[in-house]
């Protein structure tokens, strides 16, 4: 939206409303942002892995990762590590070599064939596995005395076998755990909804007033110019020219009327009334 905005400006497009309207929008998000949970914690599998791996392994971004598998899933995490772990040593399998070739030429990684899995489970600190087979492609026998691991199946089923979490060094988390850290970042986000939804009526309720001013503004000169007629009238002898506030100008009496007047205005729609209103005071001052 910002951008679509900057665009429009740079053209001459942007009305006064809508640059109202888009600032009101901007000022609300900023606000529900800066005072609510929101957007605190992450509602999505591949970044729930980051904020695992942040929070659970020291030094993480030093660490040698394996990813296997670049489908959907694992190409989404693969881009998360990248962007927010920072981590750059992390090698790519998949059973289209090529498919993993692009992913690693695309974010400067490195990438693997099928044929070298056992070397690289054993090489690796970290192990990924995103992968979609009916059964588990990771065995035990794959990770017996190859030291200390740390493996995330991601798989739907699980594509490592269970018996892997019974091995001393390895720690095995699977989906389930990971998408139950989603699952409470969305109960905690869905309870600052109230919160948020105050502040945006709060921004509607402003915008509004405005746009009512807006709509009144016509009105607002021209009960201006004819106050201006009435001080013309009074200063030529035609109305009482005492007034009670001797140090004050004119068009600051005339000012100080009509925002007066304009205040009135947002609370109640009675537009004769309050026009009769400012006649009276200017007239009695």
């Amino acid at each position: 939206m910002k951008h679509a905005v900057n665009f429009s400006r740079e053209r001459n497009k942007m009305c006064c409303f809508l640059e109202r309207l888009t600032n009101s929008v901007f000022q609300a998000s900023k606000e529900v942002k800066n005072e609510t949970g929101l957007s605190s914690g992450s509602v999505s599998v591949s970044f729930a892995v980051v904020q695992f791996l942040k929070q659970s392994v020291p030094d993480c971004i030093n660490k040698n990762i394996l990813l296997f598998g670049t489908g959907k899933i694992g190409s989404s995490t693969c881009k998360n590590l990248v962007d927010y772990l920072g981590a750059t040593d992390i090698t790519l399998i998949n059973r289209s070599t090529e498919k993993a070739a692009k992913l690693a030429g695309d974010l400067n990684l490195k990438c693997a064939p099928i044929e070298d899995i056992e070397r690289q489970l054993e090489s690796s600190d970290i192990i990924l596995v995103a992968t979609s087979a009916n059964e588990p492609i990771i065995l035990k026998s794959h990770l017996e005395n190859k030291g200390v691991k740390l493996i995330i199946d991601l798989s739907i089923p699980c594509n490592v076998e269970q018996s892997v979490g019974l091995l001393d060094d390895v720690h095995l988390i699977n989906i389930d755990q990971i998408s139950k850290m989603k699952d409470d970042t969305i109960k905690c986000r869905e309870a600052e909804i109230p919160k948020a939804e105050k502040i945006i009526q709060k921004h509607i309720r402003i915008f509004a007033e405005w746009q009512l001013m807006r709509q009144n503004a016509p009105i607002l000169r021209s009960i201006k110019s004819k106050l201006k007629d009435i001080i013309a009238l009074r200063h030529n002898g035609f109305l009482n020219s005492e007034t009670k506030c001797p140090y004050i100008s004119a068009e600051q009496e005339i000012q100080q009327i009509v925002n007066k007047m304009a205040g009135k205005m947002r609370t109640g729609n009675n537009m004769g009334r309050h026009y009769l209103e400012a006649i009276n005071e200017l007239i009695v001052r």
